[in-house]
């Protein structure tokens, strides 16, 4: 071998060396677990998605993912943990809208930006809040309910507690209603059901999903879900666009974020693998029966979704002086 075919041979070879390291530090991601982070007890529905996607993105990604429940401080305890972690995808969180859009606004100081702060990834579904009546109050309708708060000067609604997805909606009522609606939490929604099947509290704000056996039993009256669309777990009760107070639109969303400045070709494959997990009929039907809508889509969709959310959700809990 000549001298000039030895200094070819030696350049072919450092350029692929060069090559080689330049490609991007997550080429064979995911090479150990992944962890996603619930910001809820076992057992919910932020759980019980959390494990159905987590099964599934096990499958797909080839490594196992594990569930790690981090309840705490309207949803803060768990989103800060997953503000503050390495950007390599390996600590993911099963994000709604109380981590995102209520509970860092209800806290003497703001743990983190919802919108800054994250990698919002990937759209999982939504589902609705519902307002509902006691039958004895008389309320059939949202309209009925505005009339009852301005001809009395107060009605009084419960929820599962201080800065639940419930008390913040009675709050969004309050400013877009123009109706002095009195809030009285509940620790949890068990009892807050109780006492709204009693006519203890004449009106309940919750998500829909438990609420269901006592709209059948007449036990309850559902005045209208908070989405675009009907509920498919109540499709008698008219969603409030059709009451005509589009403004009071809610998507209770479920999604999978990641710390800030997460890989892009990372982030591209986890909304990938979920648009495709949600995509298929067992998982629909497992959602449906909890009442959530499949809302799969693009990175960047949801990226909006969550930032206009925020800018809905966050001058109402500040405005009414909410607090964790």
């Amino acid at each position: 071998m000549n001298r000039t075919t030895s200094r070819r041979r030696f350049l072919q070879v450092a350029s692929a060396g060069a090559a080689t390291l330049s490609l991007p530090a997550f080429a064979a991601w995911p090479e150990r677990p992944i962890r996603i982070i619930v910001t809820f007890p076992p057992g919910g529905a932020s759980d019980i998605v959390a494990r159905l996607i987590g099964d599934q993105l096990a499958t797909k990604l080839g490594q196992a993912v594990v569930i790690d429940n981090r309840p705490g401080a309207g949803g803060s305890i768990g989103g800060q943990l997953v503000a503050q972690a390495a950007p390599d995808g390996y600590t993911l969180m099963l994000s709604n809208s109380t981590p995102i859009s209520i509970g860092p606004f209800a806290l003497e100081k703001q743990p983190y930006d919802p919108v800054e702060a994250f990698t919002h990834i990937a759209m999982i579904g939504s589902a609705p809040c519902v307002v509902m009546a006691n039958p004895k109050s008389g309320l059939k309708s949202m309209n009925d309910l505005v009339a009852e708060a301005k001809k009395s000067g107060r009605l009084d609604f419960g929820s599962g507690g201080p800065a639940s997805i419930g008390h913040i909606y009675g709050e969004l009522m309050k400013k877009e209603l123009g109706i002095n609606m009195v809030h009285v939490p509940y620790r949890g929604g068990a009892p807050m059901t109780t006492d709204l099947v009693a006519g203890i509290v004449p009106v309940g704000i919750d998500v829909i999903t438990a609420f269901v056996q006592y709209f059948k039993s007449g036990q309850i009256v559902p005045l209208a879900v908070t989405s675009a669309a009907r509920s498919p777990l109540a499709p008698d009760v008219p969603s409030v666009i059709e009451t005509g107070h589009k403004n009071l639109l809610l998507d209770n969303f479920f999604g999978v974020s990641g710390p800030a400045r997460m890989q892009p070709d990372v982030v591209a494959r986890i909304n990938t693998a979920v648009n495709e997990i949600v995509a298929g009929a067992e998982i629909r039907r497992r959602m449906t029966e909890l009442g959530i809508a499949a809302m799969p889509g693009t990175q960047a969709s949801f990226a909006k979704f969550v930032k206009d959310q925020v800018a809905q959700l966050a001058p109402t809990v500040r405005g009414a002086g909410v607090k964790l």
